[in-house]
């Protein structure tokens, strides 16, 4: 298995009418720890890295071929959540089954692959601070 990450989609121009959806805040109780389990256990691309202020912590990260990151920060009140609270956030893939395995390979904990109908597929899994995740293949987008 590759340990190379894949550089991030690069910025567009925001065309009148469209909404990007850029940033998605996940709480977590240690950065350090998050941002471990996701650059080695789901190979997201570390975009920034910064403490701007004494106490605060950002740290930006976007999955492989994804317009959209996380954030996981300290330090910013208004950023702040209950942990775990954050639930089925949706990576979209092409092969379901490679993609699962890799994560398994990867160290992560990843339920079963479940037929809901109509082709689409979901595979759950959850980060160290219970925010959730699933996997999802729907063969219209492949």
């Amino acid at each position: 298995m590759s340990t190379e990450f894949a550089a991030p989609l690069p910025n567009r121009t925001v065309l009148p009418g469209e909404y990007l959806l850029e940033l998605v805040p996940l709480p977590v109780a240690d950065v350090d720890r998050a941002k471990a389990f996701y650059t080695d256990r789901l190979a997201f691309h570390v975009d920034v890295d910064m403490s701007p202020a004494e106490g605060v912590r950002i740290c930006q990260l976007t999955p492989p071929g994804s317009a959209c990151s996380i954030l996981l920060s300290e330090g910013l009140p208004h950023l702040d959540g209950a942990l775990g609270t954050v639930r089925g956030l949706h990576l979209v893939v092409a092969d379901i089954e490679r993609a699962r395995a890799a994560l398994v390979e990867r160290g992560t904990e990843v339920g079963e692959v479940e037929d809901v109908g109509g082709g689409v597929l979901y595979a759950s899994f959850a980060d160290p601070d219970g925010n959730t995740w699933t996997l999802q293949h729907m063969p219209w987008r492949v």
